[in-house]
């Protein structure tokens, strides 16, 4: 994976650190307990150790964070970047992420419309995108990926094979690219996973996969 470093390295300055000591003007630091932004306001950091971060609709903040919960940013808010370990990231319709959105052990939704600047990546859990955008690519390692009718991806995908401590899932992973939806770069695989495209789907070149063409809506 190419940058969960970072997510870690928040795990253990989270737990290990008072983080209202290091707390910047505008933000916002709770420790058992969501953390919340209001719809239409301005913030700062948002981030949370074991409780959910909360972005109001039309919200603006910087970077929202959280061990042990949930992060949702509203309807057309917007982020620099989003970071969850043992949470899902719930991204609403129209809402904006210029860099990147990383989740352990959680799944990662992307509402109708939702655009990332940055890559969307996680270890465990769904990925899933509504006629949404993201410029950096997937990444996973035991997920499901679901590229809903519309959406767009630049940058490819990857699934990576599990090693270290991720080494706990047998299940291949299911890749579906709906109707009309865009993903360009390489769709790489490094462990076996079924791989569904859309007959009007346009995909880069595939490594590691045969794809299964389908007709429809849905598989």
């Amino acid at each position: 994976m190419r940058r969960l470093s970072t997510v870690f390295m928040f795990t253990a300055l989270a737990l290990g650190l008072p983080l209202l000591a290091t707390a910047k003007d505008g933000d916002i630091d709770k420790i058992n307990g969501a953390a919340r932004v209001a719809a239409g306001q301005h913030a700062g950091d948002v981030n949370s150790v074991n409780g959910a971060v909360y972005i109001g609709a039309g919200a603006t903040v910087e970077e929202a964070s959280t061990v042990n919960g949930a992060v949702e940013l509203g309807d057309g808010a917007q982020a620099k970047e989003l970071e969850t370990v043992n949470g899902s990231i719930q991204l609403g319709s129209n809402s904006r992420v210029s860099g990147d959105v990383e989740a352990v052990n959680g799944s990662i939704t992307l509402g109708h419309g939702a655009d990332v600047g940055g890559h969307v990546e996680n270890v465990n859990g769904a990925i899933s995108l509504d006629a949404a955008h993201v410029a950096g690519g997937l990444e996973t390692v035991a997920g499901d990926i679901t590229i809903g009718a519309g959406s767009q991806v630049e940058g490819g995908i990857v699934v990576d094979k599990p090693h270290g401590w991720f080494n706990n899932s047998s299940r291949n992973p299911v890749v579906v690219i709906g109707p009309h939806a865009v993903v360009q770069g390489t769709l790489e695989f490094r462990r076996e996973v079924t791989l569904k495209v859309s007959d009007s789907a346009q995909i880069g070149p595939v490594k590691g996969a045969t794809v299964v063409k389908f007709s429809g809506d849905k598989p």
